[in-house]
């Protein structure tokens, strides 16, 4: 495979494997994901997704040699907007695959697009970069922040509950997120709480619960803070009593550490790694094979966008210096996407499918989400609208 994997700010750089130089430079892809602290197994999907789409492609994206760079930006708005310029100034990407979370991804997002560098975000997707703030370099293989926490929002209200507690961490995805709970959630909001971003305690915030009976919970908490929260809830004996209804917080990136006390919890997802097609299925095999985990929607988000830049540049012969012909073959995004139906709205954002899901086991002990029904078809996000820079 003629891709090289370089790892800046961690231990090392792996050259995947060596093979004759084209007359053509490499091709240059920088990861700027979230690959320390409590947060840092989402980049790690990322990161394995988008190695593993590299392997399958043979180690080439649209027929050309590849050199991959991998940042991690630390969770850290302002590091991160050094390590980008890093990225464009010194190594001269053609591409930026990133981020994990959506402040890094406001806070880079002018300096990549302001380089007319090509932004492809495999999970970020922040209300203001779907709307009012779009740009031509900037698409998302993932969503749109609200639509996985609208999914939650449409089963809470078909299911009639009358009152629900909502928990977010206090940033932009804090935010979305619970705007987009409640964008089909008529019923009662008994509280509103954010926390900082980070936090691993909520026993104020459990105590609230417990006495305010809500007829479920709504929380989007990704990464360390879903593994404590999930294990607090099924400690203080609240599993089995009040619904618990997320978004990011019982996924493959924190079941592994939640385990049986995340099992029945509910997600909602634009995919799962049961969903039964010969191509993910595959994915999620050699994933699990690699990796020895059951990947999460990061990972294949970021397998996508590996194939998502593979596509448009076999579309204009592997060239990347034409800007407006690669962003005419990145808006087609002329591939398969391993959840199945996927076109680009005005946004540049996903049209796509989204579901319920739920925590289960598989056969061979490890957890994963399961696709329990259907809530949106090809659905558009609500900030499209908004949106006038992007065709």
């Amino acid at each position: 495979m003629n891709a090289t994997i370089k790892t800046l700010g961690l231990a090392a750089a792996v050259t995947l494997a060596a093979a004759p130089a084209m007359a053509q430079e490499k091709l240059k892809v920088g990861l700027l994901l979230t690959l320390s602290g409590p947060s840092a197994v989402l980049g790690q999907h990322a990161r394995d997704g988008f190695q593993l789409a590299m392997k399958d492609l043979g180690g080439k994206l649209g027929g050309r040699d590849v050199e991959v760079i991998v940042v991690d930006d630390e969770l850290k708005p302002d590091v991160a907007v050094t390590k980008v310029k890093g990225l464009i100034e010194r190594d001269k990407v053609d591409f930026v695959v990133g981020p994990i979370f959506s402040n890094v991804a406001v806070a880079t997002h002018k300096p990549i697009t302001d380089s007319k560098t090509f932004y492809i975000s495999p999970n970020a997707g922040p209300s203001n970069l779907a709307g009012k703030s779009c740009d031509p370099y900037f698409f998302a293989t993932s969503y749109q922040n609200d639509q996985n926490h609208e999914v939650l929002g449409k089963v809470a209200e078909n299911r009639g509950y009358k009152k629900v507690y909502l928990l977010a961490p206090n940033y932009q995805a804090g935010k979305d997120a619970l705007a987009g709970f409640k964008r089909h959630y008529k019923g009662e909001i008994v509280e509103e709480s954010y926390v900082p971003l980070n936090n691993l305690d909520f026993q104020s915030e459990l105590a609230k619960i417990a006495s305010m009976q809500p007829d479920a919970i709504f929380t989007f908490m990704p990464g360390g803070m879903g593994v404590n929260l999930v294990k607090q809830y099924r400690a203080a004996g609240l599993a089995d009593r009040i619904p618990f209804l997320s978004a990011f917080t019982v996924d493959e990136s924190t079941l592994p550490a939640q385990q049986d006390a995340a099992i029945g919890m509910f997600g909602g997802s634009n995919w799962a790694p049961n969903l039964d097609t010969p191509q993910n299925k595959k994915f999620v095999q050699d994933y699990v094979a690699a990796y020895n985990s059951v990947p999460a929607s990061y990972a294949m988000h970021a397998y996508d966008a590996a194939l998502l830049i593979d596509s448009a540049l076999k579309a204009t012969g592997g060239k990347a210096d034409d800007k407006e012909a690669l962003r005419t073959a990145l808006k087609k995004a002329e591939f398969k996407s391993l959840r199945g139906d996927f076109k680009f709205g005005a946004n540049n954002f996903p049209v796509q499918d989204f579901y319920l899901v739920k925590v289960g086991k598989r056969p061979d002990g490890k957890f994963q989400t399961e696709i329990v029904e259907k809530v949106f078809d090809d659905y558009a996000d609500a900030y499209a609208k908004e949106c006038a820079a992007t065709n």
